[in-house]
């Protein structure tokens, strides 16, 4: 795993290309009454528009351009080889469902992986104009107040956590049994906060986010910026999160503890 000492700072320079490139993209069909969404399933609803096309296709040019050699995981354009041992990871618009409702919860997803999985990772949310970063040397946030280094919540006891999820709609109904187990001894529950959620974990928000039926491109950033925050996330055993499914990003190791005594069960 890159550490601090070998990480290299165009990696940042980079990953910051393309967010700003994806904004640029992105936010004049935000809220447009001519969007329109395709539906990438025969049974359900999982959209995708112009913008997240579009948007891919500009951090994909920008790679190719700063860093050939690298592989390429998008969810619009599938995977990419690469000779370098590394894998930008990208998700044009994470929480596209609420891309097309009009919520500022959904976000641009960067993340850059070794064979350890991702070591580095940008959550921005272009609309509020907040990007949150993760790397070996640090996390920080950029918003409309300035710049501030990121750090996630001290522990507490799950009876007074804040837990966010996208359930019931993502996930079978035995996941949504298990965050159920959690969410009924926390204090506090929300819904449907798309990638949004984790960057408040990393913001000392929120104490922990469960999620299930996650792609890798949906959980690498997150990852990166949550564990560069202090936090933790794994699977519900405990095991490593970045291949997908079932997830928990916790604030601190105690609160996870707490959390992954229950979810275990299911």
């Amino acid at each position: 795993m890159t550490d601090a000492t070998s990480f290299d700072p165009n990696i940042r320079r980079v990953a910051h290309l393309m967010a700003d490139a994806a904004r640029a993209i992105i936010l004049p069909y935000f809220r447009t009454a001519g969007l329109t969404a395709d539906n990438k399933l025969s049974v359900g609803y999982d959209p995708v528009t112009e913008a997240d096309r579009a948007a891919e296709r500009a951090m994909r040019d920008i790679l190719a351009r700063e860093r050939p050699d690298d592989a390429i995981l998008g969810e619009e354009y599938g995977a990419k080889s690469g000779t370098s041992g590394l894998t930008w990871v990208l998700d044009p618009i994470d929480g596209t469902r609420g891309f097309v409702s009009g919520t500022p919860t959904w976000g641009v997803l960067i993340a850059l992986s070794d064979a350890a999985g991702p070591f580095y990772g940008l959550i921005d949310q272009p609309y509020v104009g907040e990007r949150f970063e993760g790397a070996p040397d640090g996390a920080q946030m950029t918003g409309p107040q300035g710049t501030r280094p990121l750090a996630t919540m001290k522990p507490r006891d799950l009876s007074e956590a804040i837990v966010f999820t996208t359930f019931p709609e993502v996930g079978t109904a035995a996941d949504g049994a298990g965050f159920n187990a959690v969410a009924g001894r926390a204090q506090l529950t929300r819904y449907g906060m798309d990638c949004y959620a984790y960057a408040l974990v990393a913001a000392g928000q929120v104490d922990l986010v469960i999620e299930s039926g996650l792609n890798a491109y949906d959980i690498h950033a997150p990852i990166a910026v949550i564990r560069a925050a202090g936090g933790v996330v794994t699977d519900w055993q405990g095991g490593p999160a970045h291949a997908g499914g079932r997830a928990i990003a916790a604030a601190n190791t105690e609160i996870h503890a707490q959390a992954l005594a229950i979810l275990k069960d299911y």
